[in-house]
């Protein structure tokens, strides 16, 4: 396959309480809401996205609340994805330790590949990270109050956990064109060829002892990663079905950008996604998320999913 795969596009989990979603990722961590939306396979759900200013992909991190909707509280295991991090200035460390301490948020400090590391967890329990790095050239969201220099930039890499790994291994490079670039203990880091390091990094832990992990409250529902052209999605999907004998899903219409989905070896749920259109496409680049935007088909049902959706408490992010 050529190397159509450009790097991570979002990261998508399943979480417990709205609010708290929301006052944790836009609050505390200083990220702009970029779209309010639902999960189009369920309208009683939010879909949140989380970014810089535009929502660039490699930037966003979108949640499905879920909390009563009788969604179990998930099992972290092998076949997830189960760290997130995200990327900061190596100089804002210290900008968040004490940020942290202010909120009363427990964290662990750590060095991992040659970076210094902030491990902390989400209101779902959803592990995180922010790692301190000097090779991040995209733009944080810095007209909230958090200032540019010690905003967070995007994604820098995710962590799945794989009970039998080479498998996973080989269908990295071979499929999506990824490159071995590291290792550290049971952990081999993968890039995509083609970029830098934030965004495109994927660590593979081998976790040969672990037990399955379960999707549900807490968890990783899925990762996605980001392709140019629909004409290049489609290639990769008949590979996928046709030379790698993968279930993927039909070509799905997310409004904000296009998708197929499917399970590698391994077991964790990828989407690979367009990069286009962006989340401008339905309001202005200095209104994005203030409204609940739904997908065309379910306009007619509007009065409806809103009285279903629990009450946002939105704050300013602007200073």
């Amino acid at each position: 396959m050529q190397n159509f795969i450009k790097g991570l596009h979002h990261l998508t989990a399943t979480v417990n309480d709205a609010q708290e979603d929301y006052d944790f990722y836009t609050q505390l961590l200083g990220l702009r809401l970029v779209k309010t939306t639902v999960n189009f396979d369920n309208n009683q759900v939010y879909h949140f996205y989380y970014g810089n200013k535009l929502g660039e992909p490699s930037t966003i991190m979108t949640t499905f609340p879920y909390k009563g909707q009788g969604v179990r509280d998930g099992v972290k295991g092998t076949g997830q994805v189960m760290i997130t991090s995200f990327s900061i200035a190596k100089e804002a460390i210290g900008f968040w330790k004490a940020r942290f301490t202010e909120y009363n948020l427990a964290f662990t400090e750590v060095e991992k590949f040659g970076n210094p590391v902030l491990m902390f967890e989400d209101p779902s329990g959803l592990e995180l990270e922010l790692v301190g790095n000097d090779h991040d050239a995209r733009a944080p969201w810095s007209e909230g109050h958090i200032s540019g220099e010690n905003a967070i930039k995007g994604l820098y890499a995710v962590t799945m956990s794989i009970k039998d790994v080479e498998p996973t291994y080989q269908f990295l490079k071979e499929t999506f064109g990824f490159i071995e670039v590291a290792t550290e203990g049971n952990i081999k880091r993968f890039r995509s060829l083609n970029g830098g390091e934030a965004g495109t990094l994927l660590d593979v832990r081998n976790d040969a002892d672990g037990e399955r992990g379960l999707n549900g409250l807490g968890t990783v529902h899925h990762v996605a990663f980001r392709i140019e052209k629909n004409e290049e999605q489609m290639q990769l999907r008949e590979h996928l079905v046709n030379n790698l004998g993968l279930k993927v899903t039909e070509l799905k219409d997310r409004k904000y950008f296009q998708s197929i989905y499917f399970r590698i070896p391994g077991g964790v749920l990828f989407e690979v996604a367009t990069i286009d259109p962006g989340f401008a496409i339905d309001e202005p680049v200095d209104h994005l998320g203030e409204e609940l935007k739904l997908p065309e088909w379910e306009e007619v049902n509007r009065t409806q999913i809103e009285a279903n959706l629990p009450k946002i408490e939105r704050k300013t992010q602007t200073v």
